[in-house]
């Protein structure tokens, strides 16, 4: 029965913008390789967009390359001639090195090889926020403006002591100054003290370190937190909307002023109290035009409405935030594109060093293809949204592939930098050895994120 419960178009949806997103990534992770191979005239013997072992979906040879679309989406690659990779080509590497192979080249052109993914990524990401900035502009929510407060949607912000209607002042004795800040600064915080103004009084609420991993955890989700606290105003209906509230006959602009018999100010009140009706009827009041109305209406099996919001520039309007929003021209976008990719590789660097404080339990919030899919939109096609979560991509796919690790480029790096600084090469024999290493690292990573997925693994589910 649940699988009937699925949204598969939903699901569908997510699923063709992480291929899409992910797609554009690889492939131009991997033109970075080639081309810095090109141009140091190594022979490229394949360029593969997903993996293809045993067979490729698609595949044509030009020139000394194999271009191909392999049928395993678990990334892409680039096999240089000469380079352990991999494809494990060991008898190959048997023969005497050739001036086109990898390995003959000198070690500061295969470091710009090795480094040409990585900055491809770097400068996507760059690009790619720059022209949100251009053609969307940047809005945020004044946070002294929020003049009612915090609505929790996630009920770890009432574990960790937040309540509806507080107006959050400063974390950490640092004070917010956008809205959309506070989340963040309380999952990096660790060990956070959060100032609140509650009814008319300030208040200090200590956030025990232990909470952290369930904050990394709700994150992987792209519900928010929390929000603005709203009044109870009926937003726009879309054209497809067929929920209970729509069904009930409330209109755009409708004010609630009551449920039953309990008076009605913001849209958490009606929240909080059909959570309790389910299944039930209500009778909902509403002031429309003036002129009081009384509905009769369903609350679905999840305690809902299906009540729309307006749009945060009608909020703007109506005096209930300030939303402060800057446009930028083609050349103001660039220098802003560079500050936004910088700040999201903080961030990421920020939540991947939780993962190593055992007492955040942030690895609890490691995820995979699940967890990437599930921060797309599922019921339209968003670009704003997608290009915004394909550039935090590409910083990710930046930085994790700088790790360390034989088999990612930052291993390679690593020997690389090695054999400059002692003069001496790594045996090839010791290059096969570590690439296997790698990958064994890597498949492992790769089924605990995404077990943990399916099966909370790392929750203890």
């Amino acid at each position: 029965m649940e699988l009937l419960a699925i949204n598969w178009p939903g699901v569908g949806l997510m699923a063709a913008q992480l291929i899409l997103s992910l797609s554009i990534l690889v492939i131009l992770h991997e033109f970075g390789h080639y081309i810095t191979a090109k141009w140091f005239k190594c022979r490229v013997d394949k360029f593969y967009l997903f993996f293809d072992p045993w067979f490729s979906l698609v595949k044509k040879k030009i020139g000394d390359t194999e271009y191909g679309i392999g049928w395993l989406p678990l990334g892409g690659y680039v096999k240089i001639a000469g380079m352990v990779d991999e494809s494990m080509d060991k008898e190959a590497m048997k023969l005497p090195p050739q001036p086109w192979e990898f390995r003959s080249k000198p070690a500061w052109q295969r470091l710009i090889i090795m480094l040409g993914g990585v900055t491809v990524n770097v400068l996507l990401a760059f690009v790619i926020y720059a022209m949100i900035m251009f053609v969307w502009g940047e809005t945020k929510t004044v946070n002294s403006s929020v003049k009612n407060g915090i609505w929790i949607t996630d009920s770890s912000m009432y574990e960790i002591g937040l309540r509806n209607g507080d107006r959050v002042i400063s974390v950490n004795n640092e004070p917010i100054k956008y809205f959309e800040e506070i989340p963040k600064k309380i999952l990096f915080g660790g060990g956070t003290s959060v100032t609140v103004n509650r009814n008319q009084k300030d208040t200090i609420i200590n956030i025990p370190i232990a909470i952290i991993g369930r904050l990394v955890e709700k994150k992987r989700s792209k519900a928010p937190l929390m929000i603005e606290r709203i009044p109870a105003i009926v937003g726009e209906w879309g054209p497809k909307d067929t929920t209970n509230a729509k069904k009930a006959g409330l209109k755009y602009f409708d004010k609630i002023v009551k449920v039953d018999s309990v008076p009605i100010e913001f849209m958490d009140n009606v929240v909080a109290y059909t959570d309790g009706k389910r299944n039930q009827h209500v009778t909902v009041s509403i002031l429309r035009n003036g002129s009081p109305m009384e509905l009769n209406a369903l609350v679905n099996e999840n305690g809902k409405l299906g009540i729309p919001f307006l749009e945060d520039k009608q909020y703007d309007s109506l005096g209930f935030f300030k939303l402060e929003i800057t446009k930028y021209g083609f050349f103001e976008s660039l220098p802003k594109g560079v500050s936004l990719a910088v700040n999201s590789l903080k961030d990421y660097i920020e939540q991947f060093k939780l993962i190593f404080k055992p007492a955040t339990g942030a690895y609890k919030g490691v995820g995979g293809f699940k967890t990437m899919g599930s921060i797309f939109s599922s019921d339209h096609w968003d670009w704003h949204s997608f290009w915004n979560i394909t550039a935090l991509f590409s910083v990710i796919l930046a930085f994790m592939n700088l790790l360390p690790i034989p088999a990612l480029d930052g291993g390679h790096v690593l020997f690389t930098l090695g054999e400059m600084i002692t003069g001496r090469k790594p045996s090839e024999k010791f290059l096969e050895y570590a690439q296997v290493v790698g990958m064994v690292i890597l498949l492992s990573l790769m089924l605990y994120a995404n077990g943990n997925d399916w099966f909370g693994w790392g929750r203890g589910k």
